[in-house]
């Protein structure tokens, strides 16, 4: 598993003009190669009457799998572009058609590059990108006396807490980013004198949009 990476949560529209020929980007969130065929499917029907309808998607924590169509565009002059545009921004999962109604002026090779790059660009600027981060979900089980000093700890570290439960003790579960788990572990035992009980639930992604901390449990 990779620490964190970047995936669209929700998908957006973004449209720009050149020379006529209108395009239009729309961005979709998938988990596999079968959503990903499904929403080209979708878009194609949803403008028939487009000149073309190019796409491009990457799935996978490591971008096991890149597909890319120029539907009937010159070679390596819309899909690939595309398909660049999604990499190099570091997103996965996520897939985008850009739809073309032509304007009666040729392009160009270099100008249909520029073109299907920059609407994928829109496309993306009007969805919501997330980061995702590989954690631990962490049970954290303590009295009343210690629990001050552990969520002071956690606010240092700015770890998320993402349940808590108050009876005639403290029970908290926190996300711990990978790569902190064994320091945060340490410190908590360090601190209340190894009184607290921490138990490790599960690992799973997690990402935070604005106060909301949303998970993503295989």
């Amino acid at each position: 598993m990779i620490e964190y990476y970047k995936a669209v949560y929700q998908g957006g529209v973004g449209e720009l003009t050149e020379k006529k020929s209108r395009f239009i980007a729309t961005v979709c969130p998938v988990n596999n190669e079968e959503e990903a065929v499904s929403f080209i499917e979708s878009s194609k029907k949803k403008y028939w009457d487009a000149s073309h309808n190019c796409s491009a998607y990457v799935i996978g924590e490591n971008n096991q799998i890149q597909r890319c169509s120029d539907d009937g565009e010159p070679g390596q002059t819309a899909g690939k572009p595309m398909l660049d545009v999604l990499l190099g921004e570091g997103i996965h999962n996520s897939a985008v058609v850009v739809t073309r109604y032509f304007g009666g002026t040729l392009l160009g090779t270099g100008g249909l590059v520029r073109a299907y790059a920059s609407a994928v660009q829109e496309g993306l600027k009007n969805s919501l990108i997330i980061e995702k981060k590989y954690a631990v979900k962490l049970f954290i089980c303590t009295d009343y006396n210690l629990i001050g000093k552990i969520q002071y700890l956690l606010g240092q570290r700015k770890i998320n807490i993402y349940s808590s439960n108050y009876t005639d003790q403290v029970d908290i579960t926190v996300l711990v980013p990978i790569k902190e788990l064994e320091e945060l572990k340490k410190a908590v035992i360090e601190t209340t004198n190894g009184k607290a009980v921490l138990e490790e639930i599960n690992y799973l992604y997690f990402a935070q949009i604005n106060e909301e901390v949303i998970c993503f449990e295989s």
